[in-house]
């Protein structure tokens, strides 16, 4: 697991363990969304409504570095047809933005850069093939590792 791929299931089990009103079925949306136009998808709520509780449950059932098919039991998705087809089968790459805010706090403008460069570095320590040019950008790598793996990348973005 790193630090911004594929970041596994903790964050949702320690959810799970404690008081938890499921929201799994924002999972059923998105799935239909998967390969779709719609494959851009926005989670908005007012603050402190569980928008990282949803991203940490999102990171739970797509990330392949993990099985969290048990974490799943008893809740709305797990009744889903496509439950299986897609849990824990994407490289996930997570941002929590506010973290990136309390390291960049001065240099707000350097954000976009530094959090690609983060990535960018993480992706070339998991996949070591893949050949970074200096001038590589977080896409270039992006399709390198696609073109040569065939990994599929989910983005979960919390603020």
């Amino acid at each position: 697991m790193g630090q911004y791929l594929n970041v596994g299931n903790d964050g949702f089990q320690a959810i799970r363990r404690d008081l938890y009103v499921d929201k799994s079925g924002l999972i059923s949306y998105i799935n239909g969304t998967l390969g779709t136009m719609r494959k851009l998808t926005s989670v908005s709520r007012p603050r402190r409504f569980g928008k990282s509780y949803a991203a940490k449950m999102l990171c739970a059932y797509y990330d392949k570095s993990c099985d969290s098919g048990k974490l799943f039991e008893g809740l709305k998705i797990a009744e889903d047809p496509f439950f299986e087809k897609y849990l824990n089968k994407y490289d996930v790459i997570y941002l929590d933005i506010t973290r990136f805010i309390f390291e960049l706090h001065s240099h707000m403008k350097n954000m976009v850069p530094y959090i690609q460069k983060q990535v960018i570095q993480e992706l070339v320590r998991e996949y070591p093939l893949i050949e970074k040019r200096d001038e590589d950008s977080l896409v270039t790598v992006l399709f390198k590792v696609r073109e040569a793996t065939g990994n599929k990348f989910i983005f979960i973005i919390d603020e």
